[in-house]
């Protein structure tokens, strides 16, 4: 038996895991047993790695289309004729537009260093992630209240004394060591308080529950924000010492009382004060969590501004128990990996997005993604000619995937890296199959945190069919494109540079497979903080907003409500799948093999609608069929299904035509999205919900 330490590939939070292996073939998964946290244990999707790997049903070997985009005709070729024909696709296009023509998206994480290198080496500037489809707007709202990225902050679960979920439904959307350490303080006393349209599971373990209308997050964070004040419940010193602008924040919140908020929430004021007490009884060791997928509404960012100020009210960002500032290697005294995006110079063109130019107020390093498909259908500012879709799948993440198409339709060149078969894959020009995580080794990455660390994801198995890890892949497409810098042949070479004069060599990893850079988590002094914003305080009125004439803070507005007999369409996730990626995969299809139709009991029963009945879900005339569930842990004008559903391709066939995809339900919403976060507006789609007659065809 032998055992590799690596990182779980099932879901973005790639936990720390530990692979049994014994005559080829994986024995055992689970969590690393070096990191507490863990202990050992693994989520549902982290199970299902030995299924991924031995499904025959992925791209086994490298893919150049033929037929029409879409028509789903490969002829499989070796590596090197496939690398060929994307370096002479890629050279044709930046000979007749340029290398800013060239984009490149993926889904974030800790492995990007080699392929955001490789297309600024080539000079262009069109790097995005899938962010704008998850947590840009939360991004931005911390960056205008403390000049500080959402990531760096850390979520002190284990020594917290009340944790708020809005917008985080953390016992579905799994992190391991933060459901740990969460359970870990409910077990020592800690509060918990959800705040959802929906009762979902983690609303089950919480001691408040509150099932808001549709849309009236921001008016419920404002009451509470006024009673903290009315009150005087806030952290007075925390406040005089770190926040600006508090006499703008008491005076714009004065008319937001419980008694206004319960009319638009739909919960009580008494419910409403009585939580902002409790809130200040466990503070300043609290949290409130400012959110994970907030691309929800075209306000999206002040909830989660609304989110982060209320932190600050509690004295929480920056303490111990709450939202502590991470640690990086320099802030312990000691050196970074080396950067292979600092081999190259940063592009000079301007962005296809927009983002640094036509949009001041936005961080420019993944850009949006949505607006890079808007330059892309309209050549504004430029054409944009190739993309690379890298381990992302934005024809089942974003809104409207057959207008998607169409933009993809005006590309020359479409590339999809991946391990598995998905809607952007099969429309692409060129598939290069990623291997599994199981098979691949990766670059050595760096967790910034209140213990910073080095980490590895090392290979438990050789691949089993002609696939490639993503060095292999970037450094085939460099050596093509004239890149030497990232022409390598081993990943021992490139984990020793990145390695260099940090005092860290290869060895060091072989006991855990991460290497800490302090003895222990370390806590900034409460009484010593430094902010990055222009005024080097937590800031009510944002320096940076002023700057693009943009309100800090936000007047209500009531969104618009459901037309009379449709329903505000939402989504969400589950403990067993991961959006779209999984859903195909042996062992979790068995789990959870389609998703179904929350929809209110109540409502349900008006229309004659039984628990477990196919209904029609319709919009714009476009109508799919959905196995209803009917609760009352719905609010009455919402319904919701499990996204990443739906899917049509044939080679998936557990997962084909089974269940509903949501995005299909999104006409315009590509060009619903929220103007000072960034992010998409998901949940701002109505549709219709009918029982099927008998011996109706659909």
């Amino acid at each position: 038996m032998e055992s590799v330490y690596s990182i779980c590939g099932m879901c973005t939070v790639r936990c720390p895991i530990l692979a049994q292996t014994k005559n080829g073939r994986i024995a055992e998964l689970r969590g690393n047993p070096h990191v507490p946290a863990m202990a050992g244990s693994l989520c549902a999707r982290g199970a299902a790695g030995t299924a991924l790997l031995n499904d025959k049903e992925r791209p086994r070997t490298p893919l150049i289309r033929e037929g029409a985009r879409g028509e789903g005709r490969w002829r499989s070729v070796s590596w090197d004729e496939a690398l060929d024909y994307v370096e002479k696709k890629l050279k044709a296009v930046m000979d007749q537009y340029g290398p800013k023509s060239v984009a490149l998206s993926d889904r974030g994480g800790p492995f990007r260093d080699m392929h955001r290198a490789l297309l600024r080496g080539i000079g262009s500037p069109n790097y995005c992630n899938h962010d704008a489809s998850c947590a840009r707007n939360v991004h931005h709202a911390h960056i205008s209240v403390t000049g500080l990225g959402r990531k760096d902050v850390a979520y002190d679960f284990a020594n917290a004394r009340h944790v708020v979920l809005q917008m985080r439904n953390i016992f579905e959307s799994i992190d391991v060591q933060e459901v740990n350490n969460l359970m870990g303080a409910l077990d020592r006393g800690c509060r918990l308080s959800v705040i959802d349209i929906r009762s979902n599971v983690s609303s089950t373990k919480a001691d408040d529950f509150f099932m808001l209308k549709p849309g009236t997050d921001y008016a419920f964070n404002l009451a509470v924000i006024h009673v903290l004040i009315g009150e005087r419940l806030y952290d007075e010193d925390y406040v005089n010492r770190y926040i600006k602008d508090m006499d703008k924040l008491e005076g714009f919140a004065a008319d937001y009382t419980p008694e206004w908020a319960a009319a638009e929430t739909g919960i009580e004021a008494v419910r409403i004060r009585d939580f902002a007490r409790q809130l200040a009884k466990s503070a300043p060791s609290v949290i409130w969590h400012p959110g994970w997928m907030t691309a929800r509404y075209r306000h999206s960012f002040y909830v989660s501004r609304s989110i982060y100020i209320i932190n600050a009210l509690l004295g929480a960002i920056g303490t111990k128990g709450g939202l502590p500032l991470i640690n990086t290697p320099g802030e312990v005294g000691r050196k970074g990996l080396r950067k292979f995006m600092d081999l190259y110079p940063a592009p000079e063109e301007k962005r296809a997005d927009g983002v640094g130019w036509r949009y001041e107020h936005f961080d420019k390093g993944p850009g949006l993604t949505h607006l890079l498909y808007k330059a892309m259908e309209t050549d504004d500012p430029y054409p944009v000619k190739a993309y690379i879709a890298y381990r992302h799948d934005p024809l089942m993440g974003f809104p409207e995937p057959d207008r998607l198409r169409e933009i993809y339709n005006r590309l020359d060149l479409l590339v999809a890296v991946t391990f598995s078969w998905s809607d952007t894959a099969w429309h692409a020009d060129v598939v290069l199959p990623l291997s599994t995580y199981l098979e691949r080794e990766s670059v050595v990455a760096s967790k910034n945190a209140l213990q910073p660390y080095f980490f590895v994801r090392n290979r438990a198995l050789e691949p089993r069919y002609d696939t490639r890890a993503d060095w292999e892949i970037v450094a085939g497409l460099a050596r093509r494109l004239g890149l030497k810098e990232l022409d390598y042949d081993n990943i021992e070479s490139i984990r020793n540079y990145q390695l260099e004069g940090t005092g860290i060599t290869l060895g060091d990893f072989a006991q855990s497979g991460m290497v800490h850079l302090a003895d222990t988590p370390i806590y900034r002094d409460r009484n010593n903080l430094s902010f990055k914003t222009p005024s080097g305080k937590i800031e009510i009125i944002s320096g940076l907003l002023d700057k693009s004439n943009i309100p800090s803070l936000l007047p209500y507005k009531p969104i618009p409500v459901p037309p009379e007999g449709m329903f505000r369409l939402t989504f969400g996730r589950c403990a067993v799948h991961t959006q779209g990626h999984t859903v195909n995969n042996e062992l979790l299809f068995e789990q959870m093999p389609e998703n179904t139709l929350w929809i209110n009991s109540g409502v349900a029963e008006k229309m004659g609608i039984s628990d477990g009945e196919r209904v029609a879900v319709s919009q714009n005339g476009y109508t799919e069929t959905i196995m209803a569930q009917v609760t009352e842990g719905i609010h009455p004008e919402a319904v919701f299904v499990v996204h990443g559903f739906g899917h049509r391709l044939p080679v998936e066939s557990r997962a084909r035509g089974m269940g509903l995809a949501d995005n299909m339900f999104m006409k315009g919403g590509l060009d619903l999205w929220d103007p000072v976060g960034g992010a998409m507006a998901f949940q701002e789609h109505f549709v219709s919900v009918r029982k099927i007659a008998a011996n109706e065809a659909l």
